[in-house]
């Protein structure tokens, strides 16, 4: 009997020989489902039989991660050393950072964990170059920098190997939601018009998942991937933004021409040796995390207008409780806000009110 790998490539095989028209897209539709499944049971037996080898475990630390995604040897090691305190071997030779190494950048009061990761090669999620662990940490950033050389510019590759890890850039889950019955089989209940799925091909879908019995409600305009992806449920939804380095070796018009065909992409060109766009970049990264600034009032004292704590936007009282120290939830008794967030200042809340930008907050606790 074939194995599992064995499985995905002859199906792939057969998507790839298989012309793509109205007539062929129910059985393309299969297929698609069925590898994604394979590739997830794949997965699964991967991580039940335990780490073999080396593994690149990383613990979290300050506001948020990010992480350099890019072919070895692009200058990902010395843009670290550059916005970080993190020391990087560098040199000019492929696989030259041979671990993950952590920097951490303070930025506009944000503390920002760094990992600067191996360089990523084509077949990484196929277990290539160490590929699979690279994922493994990858799928826990909060933000993803393609990093690229101007004279190396081929991002598909890399948005392919994550894409195949189950990594979705820059997008969202579907609005789907699944809800499993006794009997009754699989009844599809969209509130909007479906242009880019027939419900044909997604029943098909749906039971290669075994699911026999359910209702799904469909709140947007899917298509299959997305119905494949919500079903494996084990898609991550990352942001992205592109870094083009070593800009100082080209002239205005090529850097031109390479921002159009990166066109639909957030591109910071930058050169890290020359230390050319570094500023630049620490905004777009800071932007890009989506921080807001929440001001802390002890009890009977002024707030702290001069430091305030940086959060991910839609962060709750419970989260500020949190971050301050673990017994703040639990001894919680009430909060106060002044600010975007209270209906009138000073608003006595819960642990669960979301905070906005800009808030002033007062945490009292259980003696």
């Amino acid at each position: 009997m074939p194995t599992i790998e064995e499985q995905i490539k002859d199906i792939q095989d057969e998507i790839d020989k298989t012309q793509k028209n109205k007539a062929t897209e129910h059985h393309i539709g299969k297929l698609k489902a069925k590898i994604s499944r394979l590739r997830d049971e794949a997965e699964k037996r991967r991580s039940s039989g335990g780490a073999t080898g080396k593994s690149y475990a990383v613990k979290k630390s300050g506001n948020a991660t990010i992480g350099f995604v890019g072919f070895p040897s692009v200058g990902k090691s010395t843009l670290l050393t550059k916005i970080t305190e993190a020391k990087s071997e560098i040199a000019a030779y492929e696989f030259t950072t041979l671990d993950v190494i952590p920097g951490l950048l303070d930025y506009r009061g944000a503390k920002i964990q760094v990992l600067d990761m191996p360089g990523m090669v084509k077949g990484a999620a196929s277990g290539r170059g160490r590929g699979r662990e690279i994922l493994s940490v990858i799928r826990g950033l909060d933000l993803i920098i393609l990093f690229l050389d101007v004279h190396n510019i081929h991002w598909e590759v890399l948005e392919k190997e994550l894409h195949s890890a189950g990594v979705r850039l820059n997008g969202r889950p579907p609005d789907i939601n699944l809800s499993k019955k006794d009997k009754g089989g699989i009844e599809f209940h969209p509130t909007l018009e479906l242009t880019k799925i027939d419900l044909d091909i997604a029943l098909d879908i749906v039971k290669e998942y075994s699911i026999i019995n359910a209702d799904i409600v469909i709140r947007e305009d899917i298509t299959e991937d997305q119905l494949i992806d919500f079903l494996s449920g084990n898609r991550v939804y990352i942001p992205a933004l592109i870094v083009l380095n070593k800009i100082d070796t080209v002239d205005h018009s090529h850097l031109m021409k390479l921002k159009k065909k990166l066109r639909g992409w957030k591109v910071i060109p930058i050169s890290a040796d020359q230390e050319i766009g570094i500023e630049e970049l620490k905004e777009e990264i800071y932007n890009a995390l989506d921080f807001m600034s929440v001001y802390m009032k002890p009890q009977g004292r002024p707030a702290d207008m001069k430091d305030p704590m940086v959060v991910k936007t839609g962060s709750t009282v419970g989260m500020i409780c949190e971050i301050i120290h673990r017994d703040f939830r639990r001894k919680f008794r009430y909060a106060t806000v002044w600010g975007k967030s209270a209906k009138f200042p000073g608003q006595m809340v819960s642990i669960d009110h979301e905070l906005m930008d800009g808030d002033v907050l007062t945490i009292v606790v259980k003696r």
